[in-house]
Parts: C-alpha cells; structure tokens; sequence
C-alpha cells in the first residue's frame, strides 16, 4: 500500500509526528546536513593546505574534528528520513541550502584558518541551537537528544580552536 502523505507516513513510521512538525523539523535538518557537510569540507580543506611550526599539531587536530564532523551527516539525514521527511540529493542541494560560507582562497595562514573554523563552529552551534528548539516544540525527543551531543561536540571543537589561537 502506497503511503499517500507525509503525515500518513509519519504514522505509519510510528513517530506520532504531525505532518507540520514532519514538514518544520525537516526543513532544519536540510540545511543543518549542507551546513554539516560544508563544514567537514573546510576543515578537511584546511587540513590538507596547513603548513608552518605546528603543522602536525594543527594537521592532526583538524584531521581529528573533520571525522568527527563527517560521523553525524550520516545521521542527520536518516533521522529526516525517519520521521517521513526528505533529505539532500546532491552537491547542487548542499550549496544551495548551506549557511555557512565557503573558503576557496588558494592561501590562508594557519591562524586565519583555525579563527574561521572557530568562528563556523560557533555558528554551526546556533544553528543546532535552533533546529533543537523547533524539534523540542514538537517533542520530537529523539532527535532533540541527538542534537544536545552535537551541540556539545560542537562546543568542544569551539573551545580546542579557541584555545589554540590564543596568544600571550
């Protein structure tokens, strides 16, 4: 049998989703997966182009929060997909629905890329922020708690680059 709606099948899944809150929930997940992938692409970007005194310190260190940003896309989009939503499609879906803004400068230095991957993990934070809000207003549990390690995560990976661009 052909499930007709969305809220048809957030029945049928069993969430007790609305097919508002399957509609309002998804459309944060969208661009928190573009926001999640463009990030992963600029810390593996900057990983790759890091060069001077701490290279090895900051290679790894990057190298270390890219899997970690990588690990949740997975879960990002199966979680749309199991409340009865859709997710990405393509590349052309990522740039289209990311925030976070690309860096295609042949050179940064070491400082100016850990300043603007701190910065995006701010900003990813609040965006998390905000998708959890949406999903706590539905009492879509599931997902808030899955949000709730991502924002810590997300804080974590805030205050490693913070702490690394310190100066004294």
């Amino acid at each position: 049998m052909p499930i007709a709606s969305a809220s048809t099948k957030s029945e049928v899944l069993g969430t007790g989703l609305s097919a508002k809150a399957v509609e309002e929930i998804t459309a944060e997940l969208r661009p928190l997966l573009a926001d999640v992938f463009a990030l992963y692409l600029k810390t593996k970007n900057f990983h790759w182009h890091m060069s001077g005194s701490h290279f090895r310190e900051y290679h790894l260190l990057l190298d270390e929060q890219a899997d970690q940003i990588f690990a949740i896309t997975d879960t990002i989009a199966e979680r749309a997909r199991k409340i009865g939503g859709t997710t990405l499609h393509s590349i052309g879906e990522i740039s289209k629905h990311q925030r976070l803004i690309d860096n295609n400068e042949p050179n940064v230095s070491p400082s100016g890329m850990l300043e603007e991957l701190y910065r995006d993990n701010q900003q990813l934070t609040a965006f998390l922020r905000s998708a959890h809000e949406t999903c706590a207003k539905y009492e879509d549990v599931a997902t808030t708690s899955l949000i709730e390690v991502w924002i810590d995560e997300s804080e974590r990976r805030t205050w490693f680059l913070s702490e690394t661009i310190q100066t004294y």
